[in-house]
């Protein structure tokens, strides 16, 4: 396990006391480097959406649990944060509920002169996202083919 993976993990322990204790759903945590400075960034979610208050209150109290278990090295910035409404789909967990919802795909080597699909999320498993495209077609992308994929966003 790379040390990324094991600050998420810590951090994702740290935190089950704390939305045990709210009404919140931890959505991902992410430990990145950005130029030179380190993230920590936690995205939580809750029926109708997350406050500013909802995050300070997540904030402080994850910040108060890192300092007293002192588990990451380097110095970071904590952020404390929705997902947003675009928000990229990375685990089981996000696909499950995004199943009718529609996605923009990114990839990362061109299929037919194309980087970039858009469609309905249909169906997933371990190998592969199902996809109803724009034009009615079906379509299966690889997910280790796959750079990110998010909820579409209409303006």
């Amino acid at each position: 396990m790379s040390k990324r993976e094991n600050y998420e993990r810590k951090t994702e322990k740290l935190l089950e006391p704390i939305l045990e204790a709210n009404p919140f759903e931890l959505y991902d945590v992410e430990y990145v480097k950005e130029g030179s400075n380190w993230y920590l960034r936690v995205y939580i979610d809750k029926e109708g959406g997350i406050t500013i208050d909802d995050c300070e209150l997540v904030s402080r109290a994850l910040s108060d649990a890192l300092d007293k278990e002192d588990f990451i090295a380097e110095a970071y910035i904590l952020e404390v944060s929705s997902p947003g409404l675009g928000r990229q789909l990375k685990k089981d967990k996000h696909f499950e509920k995004s199943i009718g919802e529609e996605v923009e795909i990114k990839l990362y080597k061109a299929i037919d002169k194309q980087k970039e699909w858009s469609g309905v999320l249909v169906s997933f498993d371990q190998d592969k996202l199902t996809v109803d495209l724009d034009d009615g077609e079906t379509m299966d992308f690889a997910r280790q083919n796959i750079a990110k994929v998010r909820l579409k966003l209409d303006f």
